[in-house]
């Protein structure tokens, strides 16, 4: 018999899992679908009763002929100004 005991295993050896590397594309996929997530939320949000998309729609619905002068005229003065 001798006194010389094998070293215990270090308790990490072999347990950590294998991180798998994401590719680029996959990375690029996962931003962006949280982006488009995100904006969904942001619409979403906004199509509340009360909120600025809320009462756009409604305006819109009512008047559309002077929604559309107003959206024209709203594009030809961002226009000019390039």
């Amino acid at each position: 018999m001798t006194d010389d005991a094998p070293p215990p295993p270090f308790v990490y050896d072999g347990l950590d899992p294998v991180l798998e590397e994401k590719t680029i594309i996959g990375e690029l996929t996962d931003a962006v679908k949280g982006t488009a997530r995100r904006i969904g939320d942001t619409i979403d949000s906004g199509r509340r009763p009360g909120m600025p998309l809320s009462v756009l729609s409604n305006i819109a619905r009512e008047a559309p002929l002077g929604s559309l002068l107003i959206a024209f005229l709203l594009g030809v003065a961002v226009a000019r100004r390039r």
